[in-house]
């Protein structure tokens, strides 16, 4: 018999048979919680319709100073609210610049031919 196979036969088996208890260890990952300022900040510049932008810009500050105080919960929900804030700013912002070509486009030629037609005397 070599060492080792002495060893454990004079050993013998484990000593307790019972159940074998183990402990697990959670370890809390940081949470990320999107604020949404990049998209805040440009719906401030160009898609700020009725100051959504601007207000989603503040949700989304407050939103990132929750996070840094370790209020994931208060954080989630300035959150939530400057990503809606930032999707009506988006929709409402693309529904103008839709109807302002519209209107430059379609209406206001012929509103010019028009008054052209009225004042040709005129000339």
């Amino acid at each position: 018999m070599i060492k080792e196979e002495h060893e454990v036969a004079f050993m013998g088996g484990p000593q307790n048979p019972g159940t074998v208890m183990s402990t697990v260890v959670n370890v809390q990952t940081d949470t990320v919680v999107p604020d949404h300022i990049v998209w805040s900040l440009f719906n401030t510049l160009f898609f700020n319709t009725c100051c959504l932008g601007f207000v989603a810009f503040a949700f989304s500050v407050k939103s990132r100073d929750r996070r840094m105080v370790g209020d994931v919960i208060g954080a989630r929900s300035y959150a939530s609210t400057a990503k809606c804030l930032n999707i009506w700013a988006v929709v409402l912002g693309i529904f103008m610049t839709i109807g302002l070509i519209v209107l430059l486009v379609i209406v206001l030629p012929g509103v010019i031919s028009g008054m052209m037609e009225k004042y040709r005397g005129f000339l």
